[in-house]
């Protein structure tokens, strides 16, 4: 999730075993230790444009490393302060801290490594959007109150919003997925795999993704009272032969492809006029194809040259009144 919210879960969970003299410094603690994991971001190239995908929420977001990973956060904040906390308080801060990240980050659609190194699946619950005021700000308050007024009983109030707020966010996956699985038979559709993860900012409104024969199909699924749906797109699944047939057989081209495949758990997409290898989870409004990050591949290059990263993550006021009007059902209907 985004560094506020990593920051919040973490001093939260450190607050609760603080006392009342050092829940401000603990608090202070347990968010760098939430925000600390995210330094795995450092691990990039200039010219091998996966990298960085392949190590962001790897080994820092492991269960495994939780306690190193924690100590190396008390190491780095002992100095600071030792006049008020002895070490066994410190590290105990940063490990309450440290733990909530990597499982934070695994109720997202952005994949977490969860059991590196023993496995190497990307943990995916998509109870929550990468970034989601209404479950950060309540606790952010409570936070800040709770070392305002050096009372613990607040960072237990923020620590039961947040854990509602993800148990919400499973009851919605589950509402919007039957209604996913609905509007796929209503097409007469077999809907052989099916992704759902919350738009921007809420639990109201979900991308649904299915796979029906050698395409995905994408939709807007709205569920308050009862669910409603907004028609999307459809995209062919991509596929050597039929997007890329010049590709090179083992070109560094084709390897950073089937890393971009890993990284996207199969969701691959291909935009021609781009010559775009696309992710199709990720788009700016949940209804539509277009990409919001991919490789581009020129089959010109030479064997041994790596794939170019695109991105674009703006939203123009078209998309974002679109989105609004999604948001509130104007633009979708009831009923399959």
């Amino acid at each position: 999730m985004d560094p506020v919210s990593q920051g919040t879960v973490g001093a939260a969970f450190a607050q609760s075993s603080a006392t009342k003299n050092t829940i401000a410094k603990i608090g202070v603690i347990g968010f760098l230790a939430g925000l600390a994991p995210d330094l795995d971001v450092l691990i990039r190239s200039s010219t091998d444009p996966v990298l960085f995908l392949e190590y962001h929420r790897q080994f820092t977001h492991s269960l495994i490393f939780i306690p190193l990973g924690a100590l190396l956060v008390c190491l780095f904040v002992f100095p600071f302060v030792k006049a008020s906390l002895s070490f066994k308080q410190t590290y105990q801060a940063s490990l309450l801290g440290y733990a909530t990240h990597g499982v934070l980050d695994a109720c997202t659609s952005y994949g977490t490594l969860l059991f590196w190194p023993f496995s190497n699946e990307r943990v995916t619950w998509n109870n929550i959007s990468i970034v989601d005021p209404l479950f950060t700000l309540p606790a952010l308050v409570l936070v800040g109150a709770a070392i305002k007024t050096r009372k613990r009983r607040l960072s237990f109030i923020a620590i039961g919003w947040m854990l509602s707020y993800l148990a919400l966010g499973f009851v919605q996956y589950e509402r919007s997925r039957s209604a996913a699985t609905e509007l796929a038979h209503s097409r007469g559709h077999e809907a052989q795999r099916l992704t759902l993860k919350p738009s921007f900012g809420n639990l109201i409104l979900w991308k649904s993704i299915y796979q029906h024969d050698n395409a995905f199909y994408v939709d807007a699924i709205r569920t308050v009272g009862s669910s409603m749906w907004c028609s999307g797109e459809s995209i062919r699944i991509f596929d050597y032969p039929i997007h890329l047939p010049a590709l090179k057989e083992g070109s560094q081209q084709q390897k950073d492809i089937e890393r971009f495949r890993w990284f996207s758990q199969g969701y691959l997409g291909f935009d021609a006029d781009k010559n775009l290898v696309t992710d199709v989870r990720y788009s700016l409004l949940p209804h539509q194809i277009a990409p919001m990050w991919g490789l581009v591949i020129d089959v010109e290059r030479d064997l041994h040259a790596h794939a170019t990263w695109w991105a674009s993550r703006a939203l123009n006021q078209g998309q974002f009144s679109a989105f609004k009007d999604m948001l509130s059902g104007k633009s979708c209907q009831e009923g399959f």
